[in-house]
């Protein structure tokens, strides 16, 4: 059993030095664009919550 798990890290490590790691210039172009989509979705999310909100206190006003 403990050669099995050794042999697990041996090919983890192995498999780490086989990645080819973005510089930093890349890293952080990537998270620019990772964060921009996320303000992006969460204010169409905000909106669209919105919207629903205001409809459904629409519906409740009618009766």
């Amino acid at each position: 059993m403990f050669n099995s798990i050794k042999l697990y890290f041996q090919e983890s490590l192995h498999e780490l030095h086989n990645v080819t790691w973005p510089t930093r210039k890349q890293a952080i172009r990537i998270t620019t664009i990772v964060l921009v989509f996320l303000l992006v979705a969460a204010a169409a999310l905000g909106v669209v919550d919105q919207l629903l909100a205001a409809g459904y206190k629409y519906l409740l006003s009618i009766r």
